[in-house]
């Protein structure tokens, strides 16, 4: 059985002499939260649109949940879709909306009806179940097709900008509701705030003219396993030569202005603790201020670094 939920292969998509996915290959491990990064236009929703059969790639292959390409009656209720941009019946009521897409499910009405009651209070819009779209906020109508793609408990989940339009409390809550996805879950998230998806992801990946630039885990990619960094005062003598008699296997850099200490370490030889144990004893020593201690890079100075 395949360890992978969703898998490209050489995925080529054109229209017309435009070409959004170009020998795209992705693999996403099962029961992960997986971020896409990328540009506008980078694929990232052909993607996702490929994936549900959507659109249809010129060429290449995609396995869904190890059954081969999507299927509406093989992946019935394993598969769901957020889509970036979605426009519901203005005079539709959200819980007949719900309900609708439930029975398309499969699910029986009392089973619907209590998959509806959980899945509207997960993105708090209990109040206005009963409310038109038509009445709805921006925001609102963002969180109806976020319950929508988690109605029954889907394997696969795929969120196209998720938090696009939410206030920040709801962002708060939406990144609750990934932390605390069904066991074996797995989440596909794209979206242009690295911010959340750094602290919402497990795996990501930087996807960039239709190719994948690159692929792993989150804190391989961000260095949080291997890289400190250490925010002093501009000018502070760091003495960089001494950092290195300490730890001959480590790489210490100052770019820039001197305000960041970077210390590069490999995993296998030293802790996080070991290393920040030896390093802030001679900063200290020295005088040198120390600000802020942080592992690895964010999100953003990665992406920028890769693409």
């Amino acid at each position: 059985m395949s360890d992978s939920a969703l898998t490209f292969d050489n995925v080529v998509k054109k229209f017309g002499g435009r070409t959004a996915l170009d020998e795209f290959n992705l693999e996403v491990p099962k029961g992960v939260v997986f971020g896409l990064v990328g540009s506008n236009g980078a694929g990232k929703t052909t993607s996702m649109a490929v994936a549900t059969s959507l659109l249809r790639a010129n060429s290449g292959s995609v396995n869904v949940l190890g059954l081969g390409q999507y299927d509406p009656l093989l992946h019935s209720g394993r598969v769901s879709l957020m889509p970036q941009d979605s426009n519901f019946p203005r005079y539709a009521r959200v819980r007949d909306l719900l309900m609708y897409y439930a029975t398309l499910q499969g699910q029986s009405a009392k089973h619907a009806q209590d998959n509806i009651a959980q899945v509207i209070d997960l993105v708090h819009l209990s109040d206005r179940v009963d409310s038109q779209i038509r009445t709805l906020s921006h925001g609102m109508r963002r969180r109806v097709v976020i319950a929508q793609a988690f109605l029954g408990n889907p394997e696969l989940v795929l969120l196209d900008e998720p938090m696009s339009g939410l206030d920040p409390k709801e962002v708060m809550n939406i990144r609750r509701l990934l932390h605390k996805r069904q066991e074996g879950q797995t989440i596909v998230v794209s979206s242009h705030n690295l911010f959340e998806l750094e602290r919402v992801c497990t795996h990501v990946a930087f996807i960039e003219d239709g190719k994948l630039v690159k692929q792993d885990t989150m804190s391989t990619i961000t260095g949080q396993h291997h890289v400190l960094n250490y925010l002093i005062e501009a000018g502070a003598n760091a003495s960089l030569p001494g950092l290195r008699e300490l730890m001959p296997d480590t790489s210490f850099t100052i770019p820039g202005d001197g305000s960041v200490l970077t210390c590069s370490y490999a995993e296998a030889g030293h802790t996080t603790a070991e290393v920040n144990s030896i390093v802030l004893n001679h900063l200290l020593g020295r005088g040198v201020r120390i600000l802020e201690v942080r592992r690895g890079a964010e999100l953003e100075t990665a992406y920028m670094q890769q693409t």
